[in-house]
């Protein structure tokens, strides 16, 4: 896709200090400080996907701390990012938008120490959010094992749900539920993986759960029926509410996967990009009963969705 074309630009990193970088794909640069500490460095930020000021500054500080819980590190501190129309300052919109990203900040218990503004026609928030992590239990996605078992911690289809929104065409309760869902922190799902040895993880975002799957090593067998959706999101999805980037996907992967039986609505979904989604995790099978135990009690109980299978290809089965 385009990303790897900008990231074939950069030079070779020959920095052994460098733990992971763009060039690996993983969800965030670490950088080792000492034997037993690693920085760990994300930044992330997008235009308005919803229409509330908070809650698009909510969503845009739980979307920049997943890369950093992704990777089983703790968050350290924040630095803002804006772009915003300097004629639209007097309307109070920027002021909503950052007392939104703070709040979510301050609930993952971080400050957000600074950061840099732009002028800008159109509004852009989100973070650089630094973490840190032992070198040694960095959580990445080369170490996944057949047999491993895969979860998914949150629900699917903010992408169809925040094109209806701009379309004025998303019903208000589903609106709501999926706002919730983007501004739910990781931090419970990233605790739990770590404390039941997680082998690989990612968080679902732009690339939708098929993009991110192609990118955990290793191959997987999916069970649709076992992949969550928020309630309501078929219906957008039966209305073609998708948005550009998931059609974007669609065709980048669409012919690395075997569908079986799939619909071509189903594989749609399945591609759906994402805005601060869940965990994708796999967990060794002796593991996984307690990996659903730890979540079972969070506003998004752990969902089993399939296994690796060890053969480097993403099978999907009803």
């Amino acid at each position: 896709m385009e990303l790897g074309q900008v990231l074939g630009a950069l030079p070779p990193i020959v920095d052994p200090n460098v733990l992971t970088a763009a060039s690996s794909r993983d969800d965030a640069a670490v950088y080792r400080i000492a034997h037993d500490r690693a920085l760990v460095a994300t930044v992330d930020f997008f235009t308005p996907i919803v229409d509330d000021p908070a809650d698009f500054g909510a969503i845009a500080a739980a979307n920049s701390l997943s890369d950093v819980y992704a990777v089983g590190a703790r968050p350290l501190f924040a630095l803002g990012i804006t772009a915003f129309p300097r004629e639209k300052l007097s309307t109070g919109l920027l002021e909503k938008i950052v007392a939104g990203g703070a709040g979510k900040m301050s609930e993952a218990g971080i400050a957000v120490v600074g950061g840099h503004s732009i002028d800008d026609a159109e509004p852009k928030f989100g973070y650089a959010v630094i973490g840190e992590v032992h070198p040694d239990r960095i959580v990445g996605h080369e170490g996944a094992h057949r047999g491993d078992v895969l979860f998914l911690t949150k629900p699917l289809g903010s992408g169809l749900v925040a094109t209806a929104i701009k379309r004025g065409l998303c019903p208000p309760a589903l609106e709501r539920r999926m706002i919730e869902v983007m501004s739910t922190l990781n931090r419970l799902a990233s605790e739990a993986m770590i404390a039941a040895g997680a082998t690989a993880a990612t968080d679902v975002t732009g690339y939708g759960l098929i993009g991110h799957l192609a990118n955990l090593a290793g191959g997987a067998d999916i069970e649709l029926r076992a992949v969550p959706f928020a309630e309501g999101v078929r219906d957008l999805a039966e209305r073609d509410l998708f948005p550009s980037g998931s059609r974007r996907n669609y065709d980048a992967y669409r012919d690395q996967v075997d569908w079986g039986d799939t619909a071509t609505l189903d594989q749609m979904m399945l591609c759906d990009a994402q805005t601060s989604g869940g965990l994708l995790v796999a967990i060794p099978p002796e593991n996984a009963a307690a990996f659903e135990v730890a979540l079972a009690s969070s506003p998004y109980p752990a969902s089993r969705i399939g296994t690796i299978n060890g053969h480097g290809s993403i099978r999907i089965r009803p």
